[in-house]
C-alpha cells in the first residue's frame, strides 16, 4: 500500500510496527518486494503573510544588595549601564 503508515497497517492486522518492519525486510531480502527508492528531494515555496509581530516580554524586577546599598531596577536595563552602577556603588564604599 503506497503511502500507508506502518502503525496503521500493523493495527489493522493485529501486529506490531516492528513485526511489519521485520516482515518487510525479510520479503525484500528474498526479492518478493522491490527495494524502496527515495524520490528526489524538492523544495516547497515559502510564503510569508505579513510581518511577524514583535512580542513584548515584560521586564522583571531586579534587586541587587551590595552591603547596605540596594540597587533596584528591572531587566530592561542595559548590561553596561548596570555594570557601571555596580562599580560606582562598590567604589563609594
Amino acid at each position: 500500500m503506497p503511502g500507508a503508515q506502518v502503525s496503521e497497517v500493523a493495527r489493522r492486522h493485529g501486529a506490531t510496527r516492528w513485526q511489519i518492519y521485520d516482515w518487510r525486510r525479510r520479503f525484500r531480502r528474498r526479492g518478493v518486494l522491490p527495494s524502496c527508492e527515495a524520490s528526489q528531494p524538492t523544495f516547497a515555496p515559502l510564503v510569508v503573510e505579513g510581518a511577524l509581530e514583535e512580542h513584548h516580554v515584560p521586564a522583571i524586577k531586579l534587586e541587587i544588595a551590595i552591603g547596605d546599598v540596594v540597587v533596584r531596577t528591572d531587566t530592561a536595563i542595559d548590561g553596561e549601564q548596570l555594570s557601571r552602577v555596580i562599580r560606582a556603588v562598590r567604589a563609594s564604599r
